[in-house]
């Protein structure tokens, strides 16, 4: 065991926080089992106390130890897809406590594949409850950098294990019912889990379930941000007297961007470095941030998500 993890979980023991990365974001760690613990985790972030939160566990046999009445298709889907970017909502035990389920019947856990992440869980050998280790709504942070400059002194230790692979923030399905739904989209998208399944999931993007992410502000950067086609985006920098900075799919010149950034039209790639752009152009002084609209395929449908929440008007 390394000298960070044994330090990492010196602080979890003792009620601390510990930002630490996995595969899809940098999360905000806490003893799942201790209250005033995981109370640090909300004013740290300034974050809701109705916004439930992902505890993460460090083998599939362990989510009887949280989670009730387990159907067999969660076993399926975390055989298949853990450690990963899926989080299963399911029917917790009553031994939970509230704050991490904000007072629900349910609760959201995963496997994270990183393996800084599996190390410090495993060694720690409870369950850890982490949001993503950013103040609410903002963009959620991708490299231990990001951590720092959201959080600084709130966090007791930062894990820097490098770069997030996939850069955006788990899959969310709810098995608690009769008919499992997406509630948040990921990078394992519709396609794959219908196909796991063998039947059809749903996307139910109006949730009555508080889920991780839901918030319409949430990925959100203090610029104004838009998603226009590619002839709106021509048409803005035309009538508009600003300082701009776009995100596009294919490097097509837009004459009167002060920067033009090109993710290409792999999904994948895009996803990793979605949020480190929004990042670095919140940080650099445009006034406006144009997102060029991606395809309306399932495999953008993570995507969609977050760049429609980070255009999401600020009041």
């Amino acid at each position: 065991m390394s000298a960070k993890i044994i330090q990492a979980i010196s602080i979890l023991n003792e009620g601390g926080l510990v930002a630490f990365p996995t595969e899809t974001v940098y999360g905000l760690g806490a003893d799942a089992s201790n209250q005033k613990a995981l109370e640090k985790i909300f004013i740290a972030k300034e974050r809701p106390f109705n916004h439930p939160l992902i505890v993460h566990i460090a083998k599939v046999e362990e989510m009887a130890n949280w989670a009730r009445d387990i159907p067999q298709v969660a076993y399926q889907l975390a055989n298949l897809f853990w450690p990963g970017p899926l989080t299963l909502i399911l029917k917790k035990q009553p031994h939970v406590l509230d704050i991490i389920t904000a007072d629900q019947e349910t609760i959201g856990l995963r496997i994270p594949s990183h393996p800084l992440a599996r190390a410090l869980i495993s060694e720690f050998g409870r369950g850890i409850a982490a949001p993503s280790a950013n103040k609410f709504t903002h963009v959620s942070p991708t490299t231990a950098q990001a951590v720092y400059e959201e959080l600084g002194d709130k966090v007791d230790m930062i894990l820097d294990g490098g770069e997030c692979e996939v850069g955006l923030e788990s899959t969310i399905i709810d098995l608690s019912g009769d008919t499992p739904a997406i509630l948040r989209p990921g990078m394992i998208n519709r396609d794959a889990l219908t196909a796991a399944l063998g039947r059809q999931v749903s996307y139910q993007q109006q949730s009555i379930i508080p889920t991780p992410g839901m918030h319409h502000l949430h990925y959100a950067p203090l610029t104004q941000t838009h998603i226009l086609s590619n002839s709106e985006i021509k048409d803005f920098i035309k009538n508009i007297d600003a300082n701009v900075a776009i995100i596009a799919c294919e490097s097509d010149e837009k004459e009167g961007a002060a920067k033009l950034i090109c993710l290409t039209k792999n999904p994948a790639h895009y996803a990793h470095y979605l949020y480190q752009t929004l990042r670095s152009l919140d940080n650099s002084g445009v006034n406006h941030i144009l997102i060029e609209k991606v395809p309306e395929t399932t495999e953008w449908e993570a995507i969609r998500d977050r760049i429609n929440k980070a255009a999401a008007k600020r009041t």
